[in-house]
């Protein structure tokens, strides 16, 4: 009976998990796409279990490729193909690179060019934002260079011009395909605007313009029009029994209907400075503000402006936050700007706890959002290349490993099919076990 019943566990597991085996008693469960900014759902969260957890530069490489120049963007990952945005040497190109992922060999990459002027940061190299994939053909947006789609092979299917995106800190908003349409926030700057567009085509579905708020005397509005902005990447989700488009944009979260653009409801609370993307957890939305800025939690059931009815709870004043949590078991678990990992109760709010991450590298500063797998396995960088692998437990910090591969990196961590992918300002990385 007992041998029996094993093979039942056996078999549910192997149909639930396509590629499952047990290595040194541990489930290891792979066979994922990553296709998006921050994987299958936009949210950080990986299906698979048994990742790597400790590598060096030269154990558990599978491979690396030198780039031609630093970037912030992460890969996206369909079957065999890597894409990758790339700012190549020449200072008016926007690459796109596929590579094969096996050997991560370049397939075939693909230039537009921009003379226009085009401001950044020096941190926020140009193609910062990442590509989307349906697995057929492959989207990148380089700002005011346009909007671009290409097949799996590499042909061009269509460009859009969007008008000039100019911000003192540039872009990094990535876009989003879902049922048919591609968005994207075009921003930040003076033509702030989320787009749907047809996939297939590229012809514009509709527009909701962004209007700058320059009022500097309200609370948290401490920002001139220069720096404010949103850098989220939408995320789409079925809240409340409907379809919702979710985006932090400066002061407030709003959601639209992803059919036709209509703002379904819209909650204030955050700041001037919106770069990380919403969180869902159940029908409740949670957003954060960047410098010295705000969280909130609110519920997505509403209509109209429901700040005062439906937002659950708030956060006055938080650490500076660029790169995106992930919730895992009704909790937040995010990295900070400074270096600071923590852990928040996800219903009411409450600070479980926060431990400061320090790494070989030295420089504890954080951009990079967490990646969280299924057997509850945290991946963060920090600017040195530090990886940071930790678990999401609530009760306290429960570090892993801590892994340098000495190139700095913004970047965040990419998993498909037991690979874990990270870039650096030197390279493309590709890790998997090897014992």
């Amino acid at each position: 009976m007992r041998t029996g019943m094993l093979r039942s566990l056996a078999v549910a597991a192997l149909l639930a998990c396509p590629a499952l085996w047990v290595m040194s008693g541990a489930a290891v469960c792979w066979g994922e796409d990553w296709r998006q900014w921050r994987g299958p759902a936009g949210d950080g969260v990986s299906g698979e279990r048994g990742l790597p957890q400790r590598w060096t530069r030269e154990q558990n490489v599978v491979w690396r490729v030198e780039l031609p120049g630093p970037g912030n963007s992460t890969p996206v990952i369909s079957g065999d193909r890597i894409f990758l945005t790339q700012p190549p040497a020449e200072k008016a190109q926007r690459s796109l690179l596929c590579l094969d992922v096996q050997s991560g060999k370049t397939v075939w990459s693909r230039t537009v060019e921009w003379l226009g002027a085009d401001p950044t940061h020096s941190t926020n190299p140009m193609c910062s934002s990442s590509a989307v994939t349906d697995g057929e053909r492959v989207i990148a947006w380089f700002g005011s260079a346009g909007l671009h789609c290409w097949d799996v092979e590499g042909r061009l299917q269509w460009s859009r011009d969007l008008g000039v995106q100019q911000h003192i800190w540039g872009y990094g908003s990535s876009p989003v395909i879902a049922e048919g349409r591609v968005y994207l926030n075009f921003g930040p700057g003076e033509n702030s605007a989320l787009y749907a567009l047809d996939v297939k085509t590229g012809e514009v579905l509709w527009q909701r313009a962004e209007p700058l708020d320059r009022d500097g005397t309200a609370e948290a509005k401490f920002q001139s029009a220069d720096y404010t902005g949103s850098w989220s990447t939408p995320v789409i989700r079925t809240l409340a029994g409907r379809s919702q488009l979710l985006l932090s944009v400066p002061f407030r979260v709003r959601s639209f209907d992803p059919v036709d653009g209509r703002e379904l409801w819209v909650c204030e609370g955050t700041n001037a400075l919106c770069y990380t993307s919403p969180l869902v957890h159940g029908d409740s939305v949670i957003a954060m503000g960047g410098y010295n800025g705000m969280a909130i939690c609110v519920r997505a059931d509403g209509s109209g402006d429901v700040t005062g009815s439906h937002r659950v709870w708030r956060h006055p004043k938080t650490q500076q936050r660029i790169g995106s949590g992930v919730v895992h078991d009704g909790h937040i678990y995010i990295h900070n700007d400074p270096g600071i990992v923590e852990c928040f109760d996800v219903v009411t709010g409450e600070l479980k706890w926060e431990q400061r991450l320090s790494g070989p590298g030295g420089k504890g500063t954080n951009w990079s959002s967490v990646t969280v797998t299924a057997d509850a396995v945290c991946y963060s960088l920090n600017q040195s290349g530090d990886c940071f692998v930790w678990r999401a437990a609530p009760g306290g910090y429960e570090q892993i490993a801590v892994n340098s591969l000495g190139e700095s990196s913004n970047s965040s961590a990419a998993i498909s099919n037991g690979r874990l992918f990270l870039r650096t300002h030197k390279a493309l990385w590709c890790l998997g076990n090897k014992e």
